[in-house]
């Protein structure tokens, strides 16, 4: 299906801690609008797509999404790094390190465990690609409301290079759509 390669799509090399950071950005690994979220809604939209061209790229999107968890993951784990109890508390993290220590677990960032809830499938082609169209710019928006919270530019980079994919992955979704609708799907008044 893929080749995997050992290593991040972006470089990830964070030298400061940030738990304050930490506990926001995981909202983009396990959260409404993150990553996780993104890849399983496509990686199952996929087999519904009427053509190997909306399957290919459904599957690419999503396998794409995965990478981007491993980088949100990243991220989380090297901003909490080497972390105290005392600032575990004073970053208001205790809750989760009650339940999972210093271990990511998908939430979003008011603690919220991640739900298949947060992704839809109709098998309708059209209606799920308009959902992926606005998943994509639900996390643009996150990505631009995260990169606000931080001056740290080992952060703020992969955060910019996230940011730009989300809108490349909406082009790319809205590009199929116009496709699908006008050469393959007739709405089912016209047929």
């Amino acid at each position: 299906m893929w080749a995997y390669q050992k290593r991040l799509q972006y470089p990830i090399n964070i030298k400061s801690k940030d738990l304050r950071l930490a506990k926001y950005l995981v909202t983009q690994y396990g959260g409404s609008n993150g990553e996780l979220a993104a890849a399983l809604r496509y990686l199952n939209q996929r087999y519904t797509m009427p053509d190997e061209r909306g399957k290919a790229l459904l599957t690419d999107i999503g396998t794409e999404e995965l990478a981007h968890v491993e980088m949100i993951s990243t991220m989380v784990y090297q901003l909490m790094k080497d972390a105290t109890i005392d600032e575990i508390k004073a970053a208001g993290m205790d809750p989760h390190y009650a339940e999972h220590g210093l271990a990511l677990y998908p939430t979003d960032a008011n603690g919220v465990p991640f739900t298949v809830a947060y992704f839809a499938t109709t098998g309708d082609p059209l209606a799920d690609l308009s959902e992926n169209m606005a998943a994509e710019q639900k996390a643009r928006a996150v990505y631009e409301n995260l990169i606000d919270l931080t001056d740290d530019p080992d952060v703020l980079a992969p955060l910019l290079w996230l940011r730009q994919r989300e809108i490349v992955h909406y082009q790319r979704f809205n590009e199929l759509f116009h496709y699908y609708k006008n050469t393959l799907i007739q709405p089912r008044d016209e047929k």
